[in-house]
């Protein structure tokens, strides 16, 4: 059967280390979204979640999304992709305007994310993100939604988020290859927390943790807004070479066992099991305690949530953080990462898994398709706005919207 063109569907693209996942989604029309579509294939060409390897990429992305449209039955045209990697920034910034007639207008938001995104940025890195945290008007702090209050100070808080440019353009460049037009680019942790976060959790404060293939991806939010993002470079690619060194075997042998037999908490082993591990010098397969393999796996994963901590500390939310922690992506579906979370961190900890979904949800309801199902979240945010209110950037929308302001702010 011939495949439909289908404009008004929502497309996910999760351009991980360790995979591409493709999402298709629809909304339906009480406003939940359904998922119609799923492809998925092994990522070849990316490291620690940035391009190092166009061809290989566009094959990867090419197979994801040929397997979503047969399973959707319809020809993919643009979609939103996800963007990660160490060379991911953020910052919280500050602007103040006058407002005009005394009455916030749209024009006022506008000139005021303009002055607070007014930063010093390094030439090779782009503004991926400008997300509002809070408005004041006349020194009321806490305000969501200032349009049509009376005052003559406006200020916004914001938190700014930057990436490479070379490294968003390469992904740009490996979806235009596969014919495919980007709608957008999203941090991926950003996309995660639609999916996998309550609006509850956001406002007693609540840190994310997206534990990839290549990399962590941190997000913390507290009063209803994200505070903090930041990137670890370490993750489930670690873990599996840590168990290849250890044991001598191959990489792809490492992983395979690090999938059936890893546990990230030694003492949930029983000491007599044991697990035969393929060695690396074709002298045939050797037996190991399950405990040697759980210790090297501890170790890792011990030192990333230490990393984690710190960061958090270094932020300044430590304590602000009171529903705790939630773990999401392909790295935290171990067992005994829960225990031992909850070990480092000393507060409450919870799976993350999407939610408010409907059609595939038995297979989508699981950490690895939680910056998938944000993806398509943010495209139906986006398309229900119909204004980039989230994602500000260069181009033909925010050039109208300087232009709408100008007239608005003068005539």
């Amino acid at each position: 059967m011939a495949k439909k063109n289908c404009p008004d569907l929502l497309v996910g693209l999760d351009i991980g280390t360790t995979k591409i996942v493709a999402l298709v989604g629809e909304i339906k029309s009480d406003g939940r979204l359904e998922i119609i579509g799923i492809g998925s294939h092994p990522s070849k060409g990316l490291k620690r979640g940035v391009v190092i390897n166009i061809e290989a990429t566009v094959n990867s992305i090419q197979r994801a999304i040929e397997e979503a449209e047969l399973m959707a039955g319809c020809d993919i045209r643009s979609t939103h992709t996800g963007i990660s990697g160490s060379h991911i920034r953020s910052l919280n910034s500050h602007g103040i305007v006058a407002i005009h007639d005394q009455e916030v207008g749209q024009a006022d938001i506008d000139r005021v994310i303009d002055a607070a995104k007014a930063v010093a940025i390094p030439a090779d890195q782009k503004i991926l993100h400008i997300l509002p945290q809070e408005f004041i008007v006349d020194n009321q702090e806490g305000i969501r939604e200032p349009i049509g209050m009376s005052g003559v100070r406006l200020e916004a808080k914001v938190h700014i988020v930057t990436g490479s440019v070379s490294a968003a353009q390469n992904i740009v460049k490996c979806v235009e290859k596969c014919g495919l037009k980007v709608g957008d680019i999203v941090l991926q942790q950003l996309a995660s927390s639609y999916s996998v976060l309550t609006d509850d959790e956001k406002e007693l404060g609540i840190c994310m943790i997206d534990i990839g293939g290549g990399t962590t991806d941190i997000a913390v939010f507290t009063d209803g807004a994200i505070r903090h993002t930041a990137v670890i470079p370490i993750a489930g690619d670690q873990v599996t070479n840590d168990i290849a060194v250890a044991l001598r075997t191959p990489t792809k042998h490492a992983e395979d066992i690090k999938v059936k037999y890893g546990c990230a908490l030694m003492r949930m082993i029983d000491p007599q099991d044991t697990v035969s591990v393929p060695s690396a010098s074709h002298s045939g397969p050797k037996s190991i305690f399950k405990r040697e393999l759980a210790n090297v796996i501890e170790a890792r994963y011990e030192e990333l949530f230490e990393l984690v901590a710190a960061e958090l500390r270094r932020s300044g939310f430590e304590d602000l953080v009171a529903a705790g922690i939630v773990l999401t992506g392909g790295g935290s579906k171990m067992d005994g990462v829960l225990e031992l979370a909850e070990q480092v961190f000393e507060m409450p900890v919870r799976f993350g898994i999407p939610k408010n979904i409907g059609g595939l949800k038995d297979v989508v309801s699981n950490s690895i398709y939680a910056t998938g199902v944000g993806l398509l979240m943010s495209a139906h945010d986006e398309q229900h706005t119909k204004e980039p209110d989230m994602v500000l950037g260069d181009g033909i929308k925010s050039l109208w919207q300087r232009m709408r302001s100008w007239f608005q702010g003068n005539f």
